[in-house]
């Protein structure tokens, strides 16, 4: 904690930025920012928690009406003015409840796996794959691609249609670059109007608090422009689903190293990883369907892990339970080269720090237990029949949320992690997200059963 010292001169020289308001800004369950704007004159009561929150007014905070206030308090090492506005500070921010964290807040339960690792001498890098369609929305409420001839079925890295959204590229890599992200690569995504930035890992609790502001960022500028950028994981049937794949691994807290990186050559198995990194896969095999549920956290998540579904070609998206190489049929991928792990069926809508600590706390609990993820796989799973699939003991991640949170809600290990009222609270949104969506009429019941009987 800065002494009220330090904290005034950091008021000082905001207010010399000509910086008016500061907020500190923590995640609901859904990983959306939340947070009151304080003017800047009361930044040191600000910085020390003085905003009060009835959460009950949010999604999976856990309170009842009746439950006393929670705080935020703001991490100031993680901070940034908001490049389209000036006058704003924005910082990262955890909850408290009576000058304790708050354990049912999700950046909170990070940080506790995060020290949990520490305790083992590992700290965690990680890299997002910040994939979004940029749309236009119709007055009926309909999504649709902006430029008219924007219609390749195989839209995947074209230069004109990257280039016909070039100011909203433009303006979300220099606010990259010019926060110090280090933006290394963006390009049109297989589908049309789908971009992807490629930025530098960084450690855990940084990526993820960049992935919330990353989403906040694309919409700003693409409202600019008249347009919505959005992270709902499959947006259209026909066209490839939106991704965030976590690109994982685990490095020495004293030196630094990369502890998963190993020369192929001299790794029996010939991915390139150490045998650490191996029991870190198997641990996340074991709660893959219980992870699956942070990873893809929405009934329209669903809807991107299909093998093919209304498009013409695979759909890219992991369905299996498994890990290979360069076979972007598993869920876990070991990338050319080794030395990390990518978990695939992550997707845009994720709360990054939720999915972040259960990922990491499965991988250290492989490595704990020693545990082997047997053969890696690199056939096209795609391809298998279930009596194949059995053959090679291979499982398929959950089909739809309603699986998935049941797998969630059945696996001890959730509970140790998360503790029974981060558990509970996730349980109850997201069961009734799909009871509400059972419960809704969709255009495609109209279609096909108004005039049929």
């Amino acid at each position: 904690m800065k002494s009220t010292q330090e904290l005034t001169l950091l008021r000082d020289e905001l207010k010399a930025k000509g910086v008016k308001y500061c907020v500190g800004a923590y995640v609901d369950i859904h990983g959306v920012p939340k947070g009151k704007f304080v003017p800047i004159d009361h930044f040191v009561h600000f910085a020390e928690g003085s905003e009060l929150y009835t959460g009950y007014a949010l999604d999976g905070l856990g309170q009842k009406p009746n439950d006393d206030e929670i705080a935020s308090v703001p991490d100031l090492d993680r901070g940034c003015i908001l490049p389209w506005n000036q006058e704003v500070a924005f910082y990262p921010a955890d909850n408290t409840f009576k000058g304790e964290p708050y354990e049912v807040n999700t950046r909170v339960a990070l940080k506790k796996v995060l020290a949990e690792a520490a305790s083992m001498g590992f700290g965690m890098n990680l890299g997002i794959e910040c994939e979004v369609y940029i749309l236009r929305l119709t007055k009926e409420g309909k999504l649709e691609i902006p430029n008219d001839d924007d219609n390749l079925v195989k839209a995947c890295y074209d230069v004109k249609r990257f280039l016909d959204r070039y100011t909203w590229l433009d303006k979300v890599s220099t606010t990259i670059n010019d926060l110090g992200w280090d933006l290394y690569s963006l390009d049109h995504e297989d589908a049309n109007s789908q971009f992807e930035f490629d930025f530098k890992y960084a450690d855990a609790l940084t990526m993820c608090d960049r992935f919330v502001f990353f989403r906040m960022m694309a919409k700003q500028y693409a409202s600019e422009e008249g347009l919505i950028a959005t992270f709902m994981p499959k947006p259209f049937a026909d066209k490839t689903g939106t991704g965030a794949h976590f690109n994982m691994s685990l490095y020495d807290l004293e030196t630094g190293s990369n502890l998963f990186a190993r020369d192929p050559a001299n790794d029996p198995r010939g991915l390139g990883l150490t045998e650490l990194g191996y029991q870190f896969i198997a641990g996340v095999l074991k709660h893959g369907p219980a992870l699956c549920a942070t990873f893809a956290p929405t009934v329209n998540s669903y809807k991107r892990l299909v093998r093919r579904g209304l498009m013409a070609y695979y759909s890219w998206a992991p369905v299996f339970n498994s890990y290979g190489r360069n076979n972007r049929t598993n869920a876990l991928r070991v990338p050319m080269g080794g030395g990390r792990v990518e978990a695939r069926n992550a997707d845009a809508a994720c709360n990054p720090y939720l999915a972040g600590a259960l990922v990491l706390a499965a991988g250290l609990e492989g490595i704990r237990e020693g545990l082997d993820p047997g053969p890696a796989q690199e056939d096209n799973l795609y391809e298998y029949s279930p009596a194949q699939l059995a053959a090679a003991g291979i499982q398929e991640l959950p089909r739809n949320l309603d699986e998935a949170v049941q797998a969630f809600a059945a696996d001890p290990f959730v509970t140790k992690v998360l503790g029974e009222e981060l558990r509970d609270e996730f349980i109850t949104y997201k069961a009734e997200e799909w009871r509400q969506y059972h419960q809704t009429v969709s255009q495609w019941e109209i279609e096909r059963y108004a005039r049929l009987f």
